[in-house]
């Protein structure tokens, strides 16, 4: 089937002549009228009867257009359509993330991506395990850690950077914190995935790996920076997660010279020929977002 065949004979009939067509399609004349004999015997039938005068419309001819200028007419929506979704992001985007992230980080990415794009639906799945993008229908990934899939592409969005925090209430009543040996004394809150005997902390020139005592062993960092916060003990935290808390002065960075590891951060995403106009704008925007707040968070 040649679209353009029957397009060509759609116009011969609204404007009465295949001159006037031909003129309107920047075409010769005798080319229109090639395509619509072809069109003819293609479909075994006259269409068109051609006079000196004027051209008229056979049954088969009527019963056929009135077929295929609906059928153009739906062809050049749903392209209008398809045009109208590159210049404006909408729909929906399903988005995976580690549940320990951080609340108010997401929330806010959510928050500024709606205010710039209010026609785009989010779905945010939180869950710390492997989430195959393809197989589950996710639009894209921010993933800790370093990557292990190689099929999919990844921006970086910068590292995470780990160091130990405490609240002034607690330092003032704990023993002297100078070194990292003399975390051994103190009330430590163990993010559990940090490791569950020990932490181990750099700084330039080595590290140094110091024993805990696991007493108090949470699998939730929102739970650690909340019991951190309330003077319950000394927490080995992601910088970003304490900007907030260190500002309102709740929380402070104990033993500066040293930091924990730093796991890598990216926006994940599958590959694909064509990409999405609201995977697109999705990805800029929280790149720009996301990588603002995790350059910030290393001064914490």
């Amino acid at each position: 089937m040649d679209l353009n065949e029957t397009a060509m004979f759609v116009k011969v009939v609204q404007v009465g002549s295949f001159s006037a067509a031909a003129r309107q399609l920047q075409l010769p004349t005798s080319t229109v009228s090639t395509r619509v004999a072809r069109l003819e015997q293609r479909l075994g039938t006259t269409l068109l009867q051609r006079t000196t005068r004027r051209l008229h419309l056979t049954e088969a001819g009527k019963t056929y257009f009135e077929h295929a200028v609906l059928g153009l007419g739906h062809l050049h929506e749903a392209e209008a359509a398809v045009s109208a979704t590159k210049a404006l992001p909408q729909g929906k985007l399903k988005i995976t993330a580690p549940a320990d992230l951080g609340d108010n980080l997401l929330g806010e990415l959510v928050q500024q991506v709606q205010a710039v794009y209010p026609a785009l639906e989010l779905e945010l799945l939180l869950t710390d395990r492997y989430v195959d993008l393809i197989a589950e229908g996710v639009d894209v990934a921010i993933r800790t850690g370093e990557l292990q899939d190689s099929s999919l592409i990844a921006k970086s969005l910068g590292d995470i950077q780990w160091a130990a925090f405490a609240s002034a209430d607690y330092l003032a009543q704990a023993p002297a914190l100078r070194e990292p040996q003399d975390l051994i004394q103190h009330r430590c809150i163990q993010f559990s995935p940090m490791g569950r005997e020990s932490w181990t902390l750099q700084q330039v020139g080595g590290s140094m790996t110091i024993p805990l005592s696991g007493k108090t062993m949470v699998n939730s960092i929102g739970v650690v920076h909340a019991m951190a916060s309330n003077s319950q003990g000394v927490a080995l935290l992601p910088t970003y997660i304490c900007k907030t808390a260190v500002a309102d002065k709740r929380l402070q960075r104990v033993l500066p010279a040293w930091q924990g590891r730093k796991d890598p951060l990216h926006l994940v995403y599958p590959q694909q020929r064509y990409m999405p106009p609201k995977l697109r704008a999705f990805i800029d925007l929280a790149h720009t977002i996301l990588s603002v707040s995790f350059q910030d968070a290393q001064i914490a």
